[in-house]
């Protein structure tokens, strides 16, 4: 079968969707980073919390998601953009994201946890994450 510049046979679209992480991804080990050499320890993928958050600081109660802009509709131009194939498909996925990431925050607020969601279009600043960083997490704003 051939394929176009923008259309893949099913086998490789799966082969590719499967490809796709869920831990340990760029824009994640980017905020590990940023984080770890900001001086913060924190534990990773808490399966005993609501979500897993990417990022756990226990003592503080803060848990940190990063959500790539797609699969999490964020409303940036990266997360507003859907695929011409099966868009029904991806907008009923994308919308079950929304809605078991707004639940996930609420349980972990319910139970006395802070979040902070850090979308993958705001990791372009370096800057500006780590001031964000910092502010959520209660430290003073280093150079």
């Amino acid at each position: 079968m051939t394929q176009s510049a923008d259309k893949f046979d099913a086998e490789t679209r799966s082969r590719t969707m499967r490809a796709v992480k869920s831990k340990n991804t760029a824009p994640e080990m980017k905020v590990r980073r940023l984080a770890h050499a900001m001086g913060h320890r924190f534990r990773l993928h808490r399966k005993d919390l609501p979500g897993a958050p990417d990022l756990v600081f226990p003592k503080s109660r803060k848990s940190i998601f990063v959500h790539g802009c797609f699969w999490h509709g964020h409303d940036c131009a990266r997360g507003a953009r859907l695929p011409k194939a099966n868009a029904d498909y991806w907008l009923a996925k994308i919308l079950r994201n929304k809605n078991r990431d707004k639940d996930v925050q609420q349980r972990l607020k319910a139970m006395g946890w802070h979040v902070l969601v850090v979308w993958e279009c705001e990791l372009r600043d370096k800057m500006e994450l780590k001031s964000s960083l910092s502010a959520f997490l209660d430290i003073p704003k280093m150079s």
